[in-house]
């Protein structure tokens, strides 16, 4: 397990949030800055690698074109059901062309897309114009409000 950079007052050490980001099977929510400096917010699958966390997004994606005139991201990973925990951070997205299909096949089989259904075959069918996100974190905290929701 790699070094991460947890702030010390995170509620999980490192081995608890990558446990947490490796076992979830919901989207991340991922923020990049837009042109008038609003933020963007978009759900995406993700996998994380115990270092980097990893997306797809098509070339001609909005975000995939903010990202490359910017890359600080923020994030948060966490369910929307009680009680209420999650993983939150930020840090350096990279777009990478080469590794894009191979992340875009990871994260149909982590997410159990059958590899037979249309929303596989349109994916996979479009590889070529696909970038991988490679996200870098920077600062990682966990939060977890099960004690004090429970009862």
């Amino acid at each position: 397990m790699s070094e991460l950079p947890i702030c010390e007052k995170s509620q999980w050490a490192t081995a608890r949030i990558c446990e947490f980001l490796e076992a979830q099977k919901i989207p991340i929510r991922l923020c990049c800055k837009r042109a008038d400096g609003y933020p963007l917010i978009c759900s995406m699958w993700y996998a994380f690698d115990g270092k980097h966390l990893w997306c797809a997004v098509n070339e001609n994606a909005l975000l995939r074109k903010l990202l490359a005139q910017d890359n600080k991201v923020a994030f948060e990973v966490a369910p929307n059901e009680m009680p209420y925990r999650g993983v939150r951070g930020h840090g350096d997205a990279e777009l990478v062309r080469a590794d894009a299909a191979d992340v875009l096949v990871r994260l149909l089989q982590r997410y159990e897309i059958d590899e037979n259904s249309h929303l596989s075959k349109w994916l996979l069918g479009r590889k070529d114009r696909e970038y991988a996100i490679k996200i870098t974190p920077k600062f990682l905290t966990a939060w977890d409000y099960a004690q004090r929701m429970s009862g």
